[in-house]
């Protein structure tokens, strides 16, 4: 008898159809699809934590380096000095570090002194800047001019170490790699102009105020910020052009918002900054433990009637100028009544006609009105936020541009960053590449449009001091000729 038909289906099994087999694959491909979609997911999630956290790192670390920059401006000119000195030596050891780390296989096996002489140079460069503006501090303040004795020997010093260290560099130069050795000392050169020449007079900055040393660091920080989060958020949408090939992140949504708001925050962190004499007031002297600084202030930190320079809205198309508000059209009138002569001594046949100019806003429509210039009349305004205006322009439009140069000093030695000092930012050259144009500049237009730091009585004191007796009498006799000639005129 033979077994029973479902028995036999159990012992051999039925093999599986082709729709069976069909299902099967399609059931493998949807998993596979499915595991190829949430791959990239999984990848892009991972990315935007990543970039969450180096945001959260870089915004903690920046506000921990601002915190230690306000301790630090708290106490004192000295302290600062001391800041700014280790600044500069952290930025000359990572520049030079970029072509020693490409170069060690040459450098370590036949070189000798290469990394000493790199040093000996900094230290001539340090020397030399910080011991002139010594001389400058002693020369301003009378009460150190007992040190004057020394000061003569400051400057025979300086070439004396810069004499040796010269000496010392060409003996150290090998056949067959003269040109390497070139190569390097001009990159030597070129980061000491970078680091203690643009450097020079931060100095100056500092002591002719605090607020030409703060306000310049805070204005470059403000573009900045202003310029990633405008170029995150609008970045490639109204221009679509690449704006530099150095950093190709850069997008000029960016710059010009940047640019934008760093000229807004700059006329109201102006004018607070010049509330604080602590900021306003100049110094001369050196001290460990600083007092409160009381000074007559400079008009340029008191409130007052202010006209913008009209020659700035010469270089804007008139009818941009006309919507700005509170601008008014200046115009000339034509006036026969205007029009005088005069007789000329040197040649008494010879009449001159000339028309006086009179001035006044102009009418619409009215024939004789010609325009003559726009101004702008601002009341209750601090001078200095005219002078931050200047500023902020300059952060904004060229300070950028020590960062290019600095992105193109990465990408040709084909690292990421300078240092990994800073958490979330680098190196030390990787937040300050923007400070050193930014500083020369702030000196720069201080000296030619606040006043000349150069002059003081304390060292109109100390040049008179310098001259021979006859030349003494002169200077004495020409100051008094010309005080009386001023009193004659405001008479």
């Amino acid at each position: 008898m033979s077994p029973p038909l479902s028995n036999n289906r159990l012992a051999h099994p039925r093999p599986p159809s082709i729709i069976e087999c069909n299902s099967y694959e399609d059931l493998q491909s949807k998993h596979d699809q499915a595991l190829a979609q949430s791959t990239p997911m999984k990848a892009s999630n991972h990315k935007e934590e990543r970039r969450a956290r180096k945001i959260l790192v870089r915004v903690v670390s920046g506000l921990l380096m601002l915190l230690v920059f306000c301790c630090i401006l708290y106490s004192g000119h000295v302290y600062i000095c001391m800041l700014v000195a280790t600044l500069q030596l952290l930025l000359f050891r990572e520049l030079v570090r970029v072509r020693y780390n490409t170069y060690f296989h040459i450098i370590q096996e036949t070189i000798p002194l290469f990394r000493t002489t790199q040093w000996l140079w900094f230290s001539v460069a340090i020397f030399y800047t910080y011991s002139d503006f010594v001389v400058e501090m002693i020369k301003s303040n009378t009460s150190l001019h007992h040190l004057l004795d020394y000061v003569k020997w400051q400057q025979p010093l300086a070439f004396c170490l810069y004499s040796g260290t010269f000496v010392l560099t060409i003996t150290t130069f090998q056949q067959g790699h003269i040109r390497f050795q070139l190569n390097q000392l001009c990159w030597t050169i070129v980061v000491l102009c970078l680091t203690v020449g643009q450097l020079k007079y931060i100095m100056h900055n500092l002591y002719n105020g605090l607020i030409w040393f703060t306000l310049p660091i805070l204005l470059v920080i403000t573009n900045d910020i202003m310029a990633y989060f405008s170029g995150l958020t609008c970045g490639r949408k109204f221009i679509h052009r690449p704006f530099i090939n150095l950093s190709p992140n850069k997008t000029w949504e960016g710059f010009i918002g940047g640019w934008i708001f760093t000229m807004i925050i700059s006329w109201s962190l102006s004018r607070y900054l010049g509330q604080f004499t602590w900021m306003t007031c100049p110094a001369n002297s050196f001290s460990l433990f600083p007092s409160s600084l009381e000074c007559e202030l400079d008009p340029i930190f008191l409130p007052a009637q202010s006209i913008f320079p009209p020659q700035i809205f010469e270089l804007l198309p008139a009818a941009l100028v006309k919507t700005f508000p509170g601008v008014v059209n200046i115009c000339a009138v034509k006036n026969d009544d205007s029009i005088i002569s005069t007789l000329d001594l040197n040649h008494p046949t010879t009449l001159t006609i000339q028309q006086q100019l009179e001035l006044t806003p102009c009418i619409s429509g009215e024939p004789t009105h010609s325009h003559h210039h726009f101004e702008l009349v601002l009341h209750n305004v601090m001078p200095v936020q005219i002078h931050a205006l200047s500023l902020s322009m300059f952060a904004s439009l060229v300070a950028p541009f020590g960062g290019f140069l600095a992105s193109g000093i990465k990408r040709a030695y084909g690292i990421k960053d300078f240092d990994s000092i800073i958490p979330g930012h680098g190196g030390v050259m990787d937040r300050m590449d923007c400070q050193f144009l930014m500083a020369l500049y702030t000196w720069v237009h201080y000296n030619t449009f606040v006043k000349m730091a150069t002059i003081s009585v304390p060292k109109m004191i100390y040049m008179y001091n310098l001259l021979t007796e006859s030349e003494q009498v002169e200077v004495l006799q020409r100051i008094t000729q010309l005080a009386a000639e001023q009193s004659s005129l405001n008479v």
